[in-house]
């Protein structure tokens, strides 16, 4: 079998089994393009798996990521019998990945200096305007989504009257219902006003969030508009300790921000830390880890915390 029949083959399995595997399929069918689709399955040898993890650029935390969906992909060519070995190189013999940076959070003067200036930089907008934005990066923030999710949000899906979500078609294949805090419902129920304005191509299952023209947000427009609105606003990464800025930086300053928020009010952090997990619409705490990174608000409000244990009393 060729190796791209053998890529197709499994990707379908893969999701014939609950996968998504979008990426995971980008990634192989470009392994498919490095060595060729048409070279049999088990003919592939380390020196091409070697050149396709390598790249053209510095190592990077991509390289495992590579490794791994390849690792995936031969032990079920070898279970079918499309391959007597995996070409892969040894785990062990592979290079140590780079410690990842920590993601980008942004303060609370920074997003207010940001939607602040939504208005100004969508001044000459053609389809993505200032009101769309605005209310995408508020349903990013305020609650928590990820882009797919705020972007396949329908109409059906949003009832600011409620103060509720629906999210549907997650990450994991879920649907959880999110609630929202008021002002969020008030200013949802304000951009749908702004939004009954615009075509409706599918009815009430048309997207909640459009362009001019009714048309579905499109991933690559929306990121270059919110490149824009950092770049106008002033805001850029601080420091080459951390990420750059961008749209998924607004989910982790959602949770750090909400971690600080119970943090100052005296909450049992712990306890409510699954809570958080599953507003975020995460399978365990794990995923919400990575979410939590340590700012100094966030060192603040802990080391009050602690102090407060420690004497026994209320802190000042």
């Amino acid at each position: 079998m060729t190796l791209g029949d053998a890529v197709n083959d499994y990707i379908a399995w893969r999701r014939t089994h609950g996968a998504k595997f979008h990426s995971g399929g980008r990634l192989l069918h470009r392994f498919c393009d490095h060595v060729g689709r048409n070279i049999g399955c088990g003919a592939v040898g380390e020196a091409d798996v070697l050149g396709f993890l390598a790249g053209k650029g510095p190592l990077t935390s991509y390289r495992a990521v590579k490794y791994s969906a390849l690792a995936g992909f031969y032990r079920y060519a070898i279970s079918r019998g499309h391959a007597v070995r995996s070409p892969l190189p040894v785990r062990d013999d592979e290079p140590r990945q780079p410690r990842s940076l920590p993601p980008y959070v942004y303060s609370r003067n920074e997003l207010q200096h940001m939607f602040a200036t939504i208005d100004v930089s969508r001044r000459r907008a053609l389809q993505l305007d200032g009101d769309t934005l605005r209310a995408l990066l508020l349903l990013l923030y305020g609650a928590g989504l990820r882009f797919g999710e705020a972007q396949r949000l329908t109409l059906d899906d949003v009832d600011p009257g409620e103060a509720l979500l629906t999210v549907r078609d997650t990450k994991f294949y879920k649907t959880r219902l999110v609630p929202v805090c008021p002002q969020l419902a008030d200013a949802l129920k304000v951009h749908a006003a702004k939004r009954a304005q615009r075509p409706f191509p599918k009815g009430t299952a048309s997207t909640f969030l459009a362009n001019r023209t009714g048309t579905p947000l499109i991933a690559v427009t929306a990121r270059r508009a919110f490149a824009q609105l950092l770049r106008e606003a002033g805001i850029g990464r601080s420091h080459d300790g951390q990420r750059a800025p961008c749209l998924h930086s607004l989910r982790h300053a959602a949770a750090v921000h909400r971690l600080e928020a119970w943090y100052r009010r005296g909450a049992d952090v712990q306890r409510l830390l699954p809570a958080l997990s599953t507003w975020l619409g995460h399978k365990d705490l794990d995923g919400t880890r990575i979410y939590l990174s340590m700012t100094s608000e966030l060192l603040h409000e802990a080391s009050v915390r602690f102090d407060t244990y420690v004497n026994g009393g209320d802190h000042e």
